[in-house]
Parts: C-alpha cells; structure tokens; sequence
C-alpha cells in the first residue's frame, strides 16, 4: 500500500469506512504503521461521501475479490515446507531469508510504531555502531527524524556507520536485543542481515535536508573522502530534479498536487521552475506561474518538508519503472 496513488487511497478509506469499527480494526492490525497514518489521515479528512462513489467503491473490491482464491492458508508456511523438502534445510533457511525479508526478526518492529523523538532518546546513550544497526531497519524519512534528534556528533557517528554496514552479523543482532529488551523470533541460528551500506545512507541523508545534510557528508568527507563520493553518488536531491527526462517529469506531474507543487517550487532555482513548466499545458503553467506569485512567503521548514514529499514520489516512481532518475556523480543511469 505504500506505493498507492491517492484514489487508491481514498477507495481504500472509504471501503475501511463501509466495513463497521470492529472488522476496519481488525484489517488495521495486518498493515504496516506507514499504511496505518495514511489511511488514518485519509479517513480523518473525509467529511461527506456520495452514495454513488461508496456503491462504486465497493463494487470495484467485489470484482476484484471476486478474481483471487486462497489456495492455501498460510502462504509463509507453505514456502517453508515446500523449499525445505526440496533443498534441505541449511539451503533453504539462506533462501528463505531473501524470500521472507519482510518478516519481523530483527526484533525491532515495535520501534516502527515510535515516533521519532522517542526513538532517539531510547538510542541517545547507546554506541554509535548500535544506533546505525536499528536505524537501517526504518524507513528512511523515521529514521532521518530521529538523526535529527541527535546532536551533531552523535548524528554524523552514526551516518558514518550506517554507510559502512555490510549487512548484520548475529552478534549485532543480540546487542539490538539488549538494548530492546526483546528476544529474537524463533530458535533458529540467525544469519547476516543486510542493511545498510552506501545505498541505505544516501537514502537516509536524502531526507536529512538543508545544512544539517551538508553537516553530515562533510563529516563523512573527512572521515573518508571514497565513502562520501560514493554516497553523493546515489543520492538523488531536489536539484537533481532537473536531470530527469519529459517522459519521467509529465509521470511525476501527474502524482503531485499542485499546492504541494507551488511550495515545493518556492525553493527551486529558475531553471528547474521552466522545466516543470515547460512538461505542462500552456493553461496549467500559466495557473502555476500565477499561484506562485501570489503565494506569499512560505517558511523553510514546510518547503523542505513538500520536497521531501515530492522526492518519495520519485523513488517510488523510479521503483516502479515509471522513471529512471540518474546518479548524482555523473551521466550514467541507474
């Protein structure tokens, strides 16, 4: 669900809506605390509802259930049984790992739940190295707000050892235990999990913004001048906007609303306003140009926070296929 449009979204309010408090609450517990805010904020904001759209709505989950059959009751189950009796099961434990990454075994679910300020003040006396192996397994935007928390030494000690995980050892995994006061899923030896590395900081550091990023790859430059150019290398900012193609620019258009767009804008430089503008109709770039102009001053805060916003579009866009964003230390693609 997280990579839902909007009407997605909304359809998805108003069956919850249709469903009664008991069996929404009950489809609540199954979905990930991303998926719970959004759908929750989706729910809080909708005040009257047609009676044609709910009809529609509901029709279109009926076709849609309709179609699918539950072959088996416990799909993880299944894929455990089958790949051990064929592979044995040390090849089919390694397997599994990859297949069921989704899984809760790091022993951290809870944190996701948290918001950021509280995670920070569980990890704020805790060795550098321990904080970077529970960040890795937020997403991306959590884990940025809770580095923000940090002071600027802890901050940058952490980033530097998040761009450094090659994936985590079961001894890390038992420090994340103590520090959580959790026991690992299962008694199965636990194997390395992989998180982290150069990806996972430019990600992390994308959300970061402004100078407080600037802070950290500076940081990280000192430290070691490889590991930083690597990281520039696969972060995609606001700026590089500018890189992305028409095709990729109209498909990113048509999944921003155009308030967050005007304030999104408010920080770009001329050249990459004409972009945006030159991949609309003449009658939406005369509208923006106007909405732009007479929109007064806009704090830093909220321009950054519609950037941010815009960027998640684009990865998942860019996750999807719909676009190809470019690597920020050359021309090449990725």
């Amino acid at each position: 669900m997280s990579t839902m449009s909007e009407d997605g979204l909304e359809n998805a309010a108003i069956l919850l809506m249709s469903l009664g408090e008991e069996d929404a609450a009950d489809v609540f517990r199954h979905l990930e605390p991303k998926e719970v805010q959004r759908l929750g904020e989706t729910i809080a904001k909708m005040k009257a509802i047609s009676r044609d759209k709910v009809d529609s709505v509901l029709e279109k989950f009926t076709t849609t259930a309709s179609a699918q059959s539950l072959l088996v009751p416990d799909s993880d189950e299944y894929v455990k049984a089958v790949l051990r009796k064929a592979l044995g099961d040390e090849k089919a434990n390694l397997l599994l790992d990859r297949i069921l990454q989704g899984s809760d075994v790091s022993g951290i679910e809870s944190l996701k739940w948290m918001d950021a300020g509280s995670v920070a003040e569980l990890l704020r006396n805790e060795h550098p190295q321990i904080a970077a192996a529970i960040l890795v397994h937020l997403e991306h935007d959590h884990a940025g707000d809770v580095l923000k928390c940090f002071g600027e030494r802890m901050r940058n000690e952490v980033m530097i050892r998040i761009a450094s995980l090659d994936g985590i050892q079961p001894s890390a995994l038992q420090d994340l235990n103590e520090v959580l006061s959790r026991l690992l899923s299962g008694g199965t030896p636990q194997r390395k999990s992989s998180r982290g590395g150069v990806k996972t900081a430019a990600e992390i550091i994308n959300m970061l913004g402004g100078s407080v990023e600037t802070s950290v790859l500076d940081y990280i430059r000192e430290a070691d001048a490889d590991l930083a150019q690597q990281i520039a290398d696969n972060m995609f900012t606001f700026d590089d906007l500018i890189k992305l193609d028409d095709k990729g620019f109209q498909a990113l258009l048509k999944e921003v609303q155009s308030d967050s767009l005007v304030i999104a804008l408010k920080g770009a430089p001329p050249e990459l306003r004409d972009k945006v503008f030159k991949n609309m109709s003449s009658r939406a770039a005369e509208t923006l140009k106007e909405d732009l102009e007479s929109r007064g001053p806009v704090r830093l805060s909220e321009v950054e926070a519609e950037q941010k916003e815009l960027l998640k579009t684009v990865r998942r866009l860019a996750d999807e296929g719909q676009i190809v964003i470019g690597s920020g230390g050359g021309d090449d693609f990725i």
